[in-house]
């Protein structure tokens, strides 16, 4: 039902600018240099009640070797075939310039009805560009601005009677995609990996470092399973990148591994696991998605046994937080290898969405505290009481034990290692956090009643009789706080007074024959005194 539309005109004319107005948000790298866009970019929008899929291209160039620009005009002509709808972009403030008549030739060659878009084309300025569209034999122009908003509803208008003449296409596919972003450094291999996966040549490859800018979105289906893959531009170290375009392309890659569930780490196998690599695997694992490594360019190895041997021992010895990850070698030139990746990528998918038992856990956590008691602090021993998980993607655990801010942070990391190796979950990030019950004891009785009388049992807590009661004990107690308290013990008084049991030196003298001792006695005389 969605109205297909490729978004074509020659470089900085504001494609991506009109393809982020329809969109709704900012999904293209905007920047006032000329030639930012360079792959097909796909997004879904909306104009009035009319859905949209939309296709931003590169800007067109009038050359066709085998330069970066003729690259680009191919995956433009790309885009035109696929679109229901072609929406040419023109600089109104500009005017036609050659390249622009050049354009218009071509898409009336192809089969597909146009809509002239005089863009920038608020103010005056625009008005003798919006005049000259009118040669270019492609219907009326439809001027707009989009960067402030302005002439949407003429190009509603426009888009509306050429989709009336469009056939609906209904979405075939219900099931949710699983997402998977391929990242790694400049030149790593990433969008050959693409387009070899896929089968088609959807990403511009060449030798050149940085071709990739935009981090875009292919919708694919491996083995019955809907997949998107987002191939991303390289990143490279921050203090290297110097840049406003970089620094907006490594924004968007950043941006494409926090809203993926798995991530593809794609390393030149000449050169593995250098420092940028640890950084972006930290990051995945940080952001907690599932990591799968791949080893690209594995037909330039020599002695690949061995050296696999080495890469997976040195994986273990530097990444420990993410320990059993899945290592694929490959070679995207050649496809060897190739075969292995996605059932890898499906594996780490449905690890990451474990979900454990409880009275499992529980038993684990009993013998695991067992092979090994956590230690004792300040003397007093941690006792682990039960574990439970909270939620899946990536598993989160919650450990309830008796004084929980004391547990040592490397007893934490042995349980978390504990779970991976028992219950099978290698390389996937795990959470765990530790907890302490709640003593009612522990903050006295004032917090349970502090200002107010209990209420007698079925007596009401609520209403005018309560709050009387309260206010009664209440003015009991303050005049009973206002009296002077006597001192000593009070004796009773009158015939009627029990006089008790004496205890202690009164008892004794109270015994037959017994008399009081004497302050001094005079020194003894050698005989008793008569």
């Amino acid at each position: 039902m969605a109205l297909k539309l490729a978004i074509v005109g020659r470089p900085n004319v504001g494609k991506s600018t009109l393809f982020n107005r329809l969109a709704g948000r900012k999904l293209a790298i905007v920047d006032d240099q000329p030639g930012v866009t360079r792959d097909r970019r796909f997004g879904t929008g909306r104009i009035g009640d009319l859905d949209l899929e939309l296709i931003d291209t590169a800007g067109f160039e009038d050359v066709t070797d085998d330069s970066l620009e003729a690259r680009m005009r191919t995956q433009t002509e790309l885009a035109i075939d696929e679109a229901d709808v072609a929406v040419f972009v023109i600089d109104a403030r500009e005017g036609v310039t050659p390249l622009d008549e050049i354009f218009a030739e071509i898409l009336r060659r192809h089969d597909r009805p146009v809509v002239l878009v005089a863009n920038k084309a608020e103010g005056k300025a625009g008005d003798q560009g919006i005049l000259e569209a009118f040669g270019l034999g492609l219907g009326e122009p439809t001027p707009i601005s989009a960067e402030h908003g302005e002439g949407m509803a003429d190009l509603y208008a426009a888009l509306i009677a050429v989709a009336a003449d469009q056939s609906d296409h209904e979405d075939e596919d219900g099931d949710k995609a699983v997402k998977i972003a391929i990242v790694g450094r400049p030149n790593a291999g990433k969008s050959t990996l693409v387009n070899k996966l896929i089968g088609e040549d959807r990403m511009l490859t060449g030798p050149e470092a940085g071709i990739t800018r935009d981090a875009i979105p292919v919708d694919w289906t491996w083995d019955d399973h809907a997949v998107r893959l987002v191939d991303t531009a390289g990143l490279r170290r921050k203090a290297k990148v110097q840049e406003k375009l970089e620094k907006l392309s490594t924004h968007d890659s950043i941006r494409a591994i926090t809203f993926a569930e798995i991530v593809i780490l794609v390393m030149d196998a000449t050169h593995p696991f250098e420092i940028q690599d640890l950084q972006i695997a930290d990051l995945v694992e940080r952001e907690g998605r599932g990591l799968v490594f791949v080893l690209a360019k594995w037909d330039l190895v020599e002695d690949p046994q061995a050296r696999l041997a080495e890469i997976v021992e040195e994986a273990q010895r530097q990444l420990p937080q993410v320990r059993g990850a899945p290592i694929v070698a490959l070679s995207a030139e050649t496809g060897r290898g190739l075969e292995k990746l996605m059932p890898a990528v499906f594996k780490t998918h449905a690890d990451w969405s474990t979900k454990v038992k409880t009275r499992d856990l529980n038993d684990w956590l009993r013998m695991a505290t067992e092979r090994h008691p956590p230690p004792a602090v300040n003397g007093r021993r941690i006792k682990p009481k039960y574990m439970a998980q909270t939620k899946s993607r990536p598993p989160t655990f919650v450990l309830f034990a008796s004084r929980a801010d004391q547990l040592p942070e490397s007893y934490r990391r042995y349980l978390i290692n504990s779970i991976r190796e028992s219950f099978d979950l290698p390389g996937v990030p795990i959470r765990v956090t530790v907890k302490s019950n709640k003593n009612p004891y522990a903050e006295g009785e004032e917090k349970a009643g502090q200002g107010s009388a209990r209420a007698p049992f079925g007596q009401p807590t609520t209403g005018l009789k309560a709050k009387t009661r309260i206010a009664a004990s209440a003015k009991a107690k303050a005049g009973a706080a206002g009296k002077p308290k006597p001192f000593g013990k009070a004796k009773p008084q009158g015939p009627k007074a029990k006089a008790g049991n004496p205890r202690g030196r009164a008892a004794k003298l109270l015994r037959p024959g017994v008399k009081p001792k004497r302050a001094s006695r005079p020194p003894s005389s050698g005989r008793r005194p008569r």
